[in-house]
């Protein structure tokens, strides 16, 4: 007899629990509270979906930053190459891109959705739209069981669920409930994939959280991630909007460096911004919470400072009578320029034949240590992921199973799982929603 699965959300990690589980035989309900599947998946990668990161396995568990070891089994069972290999089995061309960022060929997130659309319905599985969960059901065991010294008697068995009335506008379903509309669906196994809290209007609003809490589960406080960072200097109109390629930015707490990366960066009007900032969120969360932290980016990282000092000398050479402040043009973006005069600290009037050897020592320093301190996180509106969720010391690795409830599995971002940016963290969701998918639908006695 096939077992009854139920997934809870029809995200990444939902999705491709979903398929594994129906493609290893099992009878498999999956609920979405969204008018439609995916809808995360259709703005990541700002609408390109970034799905993978085509990197060898040691390379992708160092970008893992929370809990990583937890995550040897569910990656290793279902790969990047094996997400990629998948993509392309369903008719969607792909490519990768600098820093092993795999995209459709397409640049367009809705192929990636429709893939999985399309398996699911091939597999047999139900999906139920504009169906919200709001409690799980659970059962007595008939012989209790020991687990981790704790006395387990009870075990999952279903959900209650009811119907989600529309607004009829496009910002999102109304959670009102309508009236007679609840109801309770059995189930041998439920998986929870209800994501985290970022991005709240695609549906992510913490419901897995309070479900796992129900079932005896620790969650591990939440911070938004991979999110811009606030800075107590005024950036202003000079460098709002301006981007910076090449530059590499560190992190401090005091004296201890927490983050270190080269690329890309940009000024917003109320801090910092861009794929290397995004990255330093991921480590500075838990910090920010305590104290403020410094950034140091250093604009010009291919040179030393011997090197960018004969760069900057050869410059005054050529314009020996030019005012300093006029001078900077070759070395930096114009709008960085008066930034970089004012942070030198020489008079921007002097004629550049006559700035001292201390004084260019000065400008290189500023230059090789530009520093800014970060005050705090933008909020989950605007975080990729979410750090913390389902302590993962009550998961079981090796099947993504409650250790506390028998049938109750946990994937993608509801964990306590994340990591830096660049297809890593969808990545954890195919892998997490597989392996949770597989386990569940194995007979009990296998």
């Amino acid at each position: 007899m096939k077992k009854k699965i139920i997934i809870v959300g029809a995200g990444a990690a939902g999705m491709a629990a979903a398929i594994a589980a129906a493609e290893s035989g099992a009878e498999v309900t999956l609920l979405e509270k969204n008018e439609k599947t995916g809808k995360k998946i259709y703005i990541t990668g700002k609408g390109r979906c970034n799905f993978t990161n085509d990197c060898d396995p040691e390379q992708f568990f160092r970008k893992v930053v929370s809990n990583p070891r937890f995550l040897y089994s569910s990656l290793y069972g279902f790969t990047n190459q094996q997400m990629i290999e998948f993509l392309e089995g369903e008719g969607i061309r792909t490519k990768v891109e600098r820093g092993g960022r795999a995209f459709p060929l397409s640049d367009h997130a809705s192929d990636v959705t429709k893939a999985l659309n399309g398996r699911m319905k091939k597999a047999g599985v139900k999906l139920l739209l504009n169906t919200e969960v709001t409690g799980l059901l659970f059962a007595d065991l008939a012989e209790p069981l020991e687990r981790k010294g704790k006395r387990i008697e009870q075990r999952v068995s279903g959900v209650k669920v009811r119907e989600v009335r529309w607004s009829g506008t496009s910002k999102g379903p109304v959670s009102s409930p309508v009236a007679g509309s609840e109801r309770e669906l059995a189930a041998d196994c439920v998986i929870i994939t209800t994501g985290g809290l970022s991005y709240p209007s695609t549906g992510s609003t913490g419901d897995g959280y309070d479900f796992a809490a129900a079932a005896g589960h620790s969650i591990v406080p939440c911070s938004p991630s991979l999110v811009p960072f606030e800075t107590k200097e005024p950036v202003g109109d000079e460098l709002m909007g301006l981007s910076l390629k090449n530059v590499e930015a560190a992190v401090y707490d005091g004296k201890k460096e927490i983050f270190r990366e080269f690329g890309e960066m940009m000024f917003t009007h109320f801090g910092v911004t861009g794929p290397i900032i995004l990255s330093a969120s991921a480590y500075s969360a838990k910090r920010l919470r305590k104290n403020p932290l410094k950034l140091v980016l250093d604009l010009k990282p291919a040179l030393s400072e011997q090197q960018l000092d004969d760069r900057i000398l050869r410059d005054f050479d050529g314009e020996k009578n030019k005012e300093f402040r006029n001078s900077l043009s070759h070395l930096f973006p114009a709008r960085l320029a008066p930034v970089m005069v004012r942070r030198s600290g020489i008079d921007p009037y002097k004629k550049v034949n006559e700035v001292t050897r201390e004084e260019r020592r000065k400008l290189v320093q500023v230059t090789k240590n530009f520093e800014l301190t970060l005050t705090g996180l933008r909020g989950f509106n605007e975080a990729i992921v979410t750090q913390g969720g389902v302590s993962v010391k009550e998961v079981d690795p090796s099947t993504m199973e409650s250790k506390l409830t028998p049938g109750l599995y946990f994937a993608g971002e509801v964990l306590d799982l994340d990591a830096e940016t660049g297809g890593y963290n969808l990545q954890i969701a195919w892998s997490t929603g597989v392996l949770a998918g597989k386990s569940a639908a194995k007979p009990e006695n296998a």
